[in-house]
Formats: structure tokens, sequence, C-alpha cells
């Protein structure tokens, strides 16, 4: 995901408090870490979509299975806000609910193990399905759910730790493009003898389209599209690269009067999930496409089903620095997703740092090292850094957790990381991390634990000191060269604002004769460090720098 404006390959950062004042929403952190007692193996999703206006009909089938018995454990708590519950059945009979406080619960008794919870629905939808009139009045819905937003249209586990596949089957007039999750199984045209919302007039035709994600996903990438939409196809892509073998269909949907801007950065799309997948394992959904939408955000990573703003494409259209963050989702986020909120650096780091790497394949290391520069510079001048850590248990406004800790310091970690343990290891560990929780959910141990495996290094202090402290350090240099002894010496000082850290330092001193000379140290957690950096210099350096490679998150001054 991508708000607002970030580090300068995109311009995709963002100011979250300011950006998402309409986001911020009551449900607290505590409340979304609950275990349920089912898992929700699958949701068959049936809705009716109006003409004009916001009210849906709606039947959810909930295939699940029974986690724990007794107690609380026999009712089934499903999520869902603003809407009327009609009707429940477990299995093929009527069961009885209530529905209060946003929560639908159903006795289960002595159920199976494995049952199937069908739930009818309908009313006015206020958020999660964002319906809107554009200015040529034109109706269009759009699905965006992100963090805990489906059960405003969805009876569901509204939580990232359960994930599920998922069909669609949407019933919306015919002049509006479905599009939804995974692969269209299915477009007719049906009866409708009446206007479906009563008004006056002759009836309006009316299409069923069916799609199916066959991928399990948490509910907040579940979405559908509804509107005007017309398709540019980027054809068959990342051939043999795709889950299963095959290629990946990738297409990009615009509104009509966008499409002159398509292809623009999406030429690129290829080479992005190309790139991906040859280095974190294959691409794993049925299709990828790229859509004009409603998101509140400047990209959202739906799996298979990227929405892009409707701003974005009205303004310049999309940059290949938004492409590459958002696909590379469909790796980090999607295909393993985080497990628990707290923990979002997962899904949102390694997207801005895979979206650097990109830059670096396709623009060189110059780019690469100036996108990096960005991104620390945005690191240091945030304040949510200095206050609290990237993995934040504390925060209880999800929408919070959309800030500098979870994507730039996140994906600076990240290089950092690549720094401490080498490339061929860090991307070993990245790799292995994506097949062990392929399809599945991970907290941030379960990253460290294979890198590693792949290093061969205990981590832990690595982890420790980025990721659950506030802040990062800040460095003071002074150089001095003793033309009696030719000595060169490095002083490095740690003001410990944040406490000390411990950090390898690269060095390059030029010499008197244009030849670069490279040092690694390892500054230890105290104040004040001392290196000799070289001996029997025959003259002072005539250029002198500290961490020339952009590697180390730290506030430098060189003196």
């Amino acid at each position: 995901m991508v708000v607002g404006v970030v580090p300068p390959s995109d311009r995709l950062r963002f100011d979250m408090r300011i950006a998402f004042a309409a986001l911020v929403l009551a449900t607290q952190l505590g409340a979304q870490q609950r275990k349920p007692s089912v898992d929700i193996l699958d949701y068959d999703l049936t809705i009716t979509l109006p003409d004009a206006g916001s009210t849906i009909d709606g039947v959810a089938i909930l295939t699940i299975r029974r986690l724990a018995r007794g107690g609380a454990n026999d009712t089934l708590a499903l999520d869902l806000l603003d809407l009327t519950v009609k009707s429940v059945r477990v299995g093929d009979r009527a069961a009885p609910f209530t529905h209060a406080g946003g929560v639908i619960r159903i006795p289960l008794g002595a159920t199976a193990d494995s049952a199937r919870v069908t739930v009818a629905y309908s009313g006015a939808v206020k958020d999660g399905l964002i319906v809107s009139t554009d200015s040529a009045g034109r109706w269009m819905a759009f699905g965006d759910n992100w963090p805990n937003r489906a059960r405003h249209w969805i009876p569901s586990v509204d939580h990232p730790s359960d994930k599920a596949t998922v069909t669609w089957t949407v019933i919306a007039p015919s002049e509006r493009k479905v599009i939804a999750n995974g692969t269209r199984l299915e477009e007719m045209t049906v009866p409708q003898k009446d206007d479906p919302d009563g008004h006056a007039g002759a009836p309006i035709a009316v299409t069923k389209t069916k799609w199916r994600e066959s991928k399990p996903i948490p509910t907040y990438l579940m979405v559908i599209a509804a509107a005007p939409l017309v398709e540019y196809p980027l054809g068959n892509t990342a051939c043999g690269l795709m889950e299963g073998g095959g290629c990946v269909p990738q297409m990009v949907y615009t509104l009509p009067e966008q499409r002159r801007i398509v292809p623009g950065a999406f030429a690129e799309a290829d080479s992005v999930v190309t790139f991906f997948a040859r280095m974190f394992g294959p691409f794993v959904y049925e299709k990828l496409a790229h859509l004009q939408s409603l998101t509140r955000f400047g990209g959202m990573e739906n799996a298979s089903a990227i929405f892009y703003s409707d701003r974005t494409f009205r303004t310049g259209g999309v940059s290949y620095g938004l492409l590459a963050h958002e696909t590379a989702h469909q790796w980090f986020g999607d295909a393993v997703t985080a497990r628990e909120w707290p923990h979002l650096w997962l899904s949102e780091g390694f997207a801005t740092y895979l979206a650097a790497l990109y830059t670096q394949k396709s623009r060189g290391d110059s780019a690469f090292l100036a996108e990096m520069s960005g991104v620390r510079t945005a690191v240091l001048g945030d304040a949510i850094v200095a206050q609290r850590p990237v993995i934040d248990t504390i925060e209880t406004i999800l929408t919070a957790l959309l800030n500098a800790n979870s994507y730039q310091k996140g994906g600076f970690v990240l290089h950092m990381l690549r720094e401490e343990i080498g490339d061929a290891a860090f991307f070993r560990g990245a790799r292995d991390y994506q097949d062990t929780f392929r399809h599945g959910t991970a907290l941030t141990d379960d990253l460290r634990a294979a890198m590693g495996r792949a290093s061969g290094k205990e981590l832990r202090p690595f982890f420790t000191q980025w990721l659950t402290r506030p802040g990062f350090p800040e460095i003071e240099s002074a150089w001095k060269y003793n033309a009696a002894t030719g000595q060169l010496t490095l002083t490095v000082t740690q003001s410990g604002k944040f406490g000390n850290f411990t950090f390898p330092l690269t060095v390059e001193f030029t010499d008197a004769g244009g030849t670069p000379h490279r040092s690694r140290l390892v500054i230890p957690a105290e104040r004040e460090s001392v290196f000799t950096v070289s001996a029997g210099l025959r003259a002072a350096p005539s250029r002198m720098r500290v961490d020339p490679d952009v590697a180390l998150l730290a506030r430098i001054t060189e003196r």
C-alpha cells in the first residue's frame, strides 16, 4: 500500500496523521488480536449491486473449520457493521443468531468440525465498498478494505491472521465491468424484468459475473470493482515464473478518458514481476490486474487486482516506483501476510525496499543510492520514529501504523540486514521465508529465523536493536591526520539520544595520489570510539567519507 508522498523515485509517502484523519477507526489492536475458535476456509459471496445509491443485497456462504469446542468456542463470531442480517443457516438448517455491536453470534452447538454457514444480509453500505458517482454521472463501486473495513459489507473474520479462498458472484447493471480477485469463471446476462431500484422506465440489462480466487488471502485483500472500465491487455508476462507453471496475464483497467495514458509505467509490468519472481519465488495468483479505482490510498495491493487511486491516473499516471511497490506486495503482504498488525513492516518495509531494488535493477546503482538516501531522510525527519519502535504493540489506531516506521525505517532495516549478512545470505533467507510461509502468515521472528538459517548468524540482537526500540544512532565523526607519524584516526561519538547502538560502519579516504581506501569498522554501543584507519601515510588524505554507500540508518555529522 502506498499513501501520500514517498522517496524520490515515485513520491509515494505521507503524513498519515493528516491524510488519514477520515480513516481513524475506533477498533483497537487488542480487539484485533483475538484468537477465533474457527478458521474460515472459504468465502462464497454473492453481491447484488444497485444502479444508483449504496444499498446492496448479499449472501455469504462460509466454509468453516472448528478449532476448539466448549463454552465460548461453541459460538461463531463474525464481523458485520451497518447492514441488516436477514437470516442465518448452519448447514441446511435455519439457525438462531444475535447481531449487536458489529458482531454476528451464531451458536454452533454439536456442529461437525467442518460446516457451511450462510448469512443473508442487506443495507446501505457506509464503508469498505466505496460507492460514488463521478462528474459524468457514472455510478461505480470499489472494494477498499484495509485495514479492517471488510466488515462494513462482508460477514467475516476480519483479521489478517485468518486467510481464506474466495468466490465472488456479482450481479450488476451490464454497463459496469466487474473485476475481482482471481480468475473470471463466468460472465452472463441475466433476465431482469424490472428496474432493480424501482425507478420508472424500462428495465435495465443486468450481468452476473463470477470470479474465483483459489489461493487463501486475508479479508483486507478481498475486493470487487464495478465501473465503466475499459481494458488494456499487457499480455502474458513472467512466463515460467507463475506458481504451477505458465505465464502471468497482466492488464490495466481505466475509465475511458484515461485510456490514452496507458501503458506508461505499465510497460515495465512484465519486468517488475519477472524481477521479483526470480528473486523471491513464483507469482502465486491467477492474473495481475491494475485498476484505476476509488481507493483512498495511493495504491492498494489487493491480491491479483491492484487498485490505484483515481487521482493518480488523472494527474499523470502511475509511476514505475508505485507499480513496483504495489507489485512487491503480491509476495510480501499478500502471499505471506503479517499475522498481527504490529508486524506490518513485514509488508510495507519489504515493499519499500523491493521498489528500491527494482530501481537499482532498472536505473542503476546511482539511482538506487539516491532512493535509499531519500528513504533515510524520511526516517530521520519523522517524529514517530523517535517516539515508537517499528514493531509497535502500543498503537491502537490501525491507520496510524501507516507511518515512516512501517515503510521507510522497515525498508532501511532490510537494507542494513543485507549489509550485515551479505547479498547471498539475504536473498537466500528472503526466499526461504517466502517458501516456508507462502499462502500463510508470519511474524517478525519467522523472518529472523529464516535469515539466521541463511547466514548462520544469531540475528536476535540486530532485530531487537532496530525493530523494538525507537530512534536511530546520531553520530559525529572526526578525522585526524598526524603528519609526524603518518597515522590517520577516526573518532566516532554517539549522542546517546536514543541510547547507544552497535553497527558496522564503512569509511573511505582518498590518499594524496588519488587512490581510494576503504575500511569496515564495527562501532560498539559506547559513547566514543577511536580507530586507527591507516598508518604510514606520507601525506594527508585528499578526501574522507563516512558511510559512502548509504548503508547505515543514522544521522551523521562529519567534522
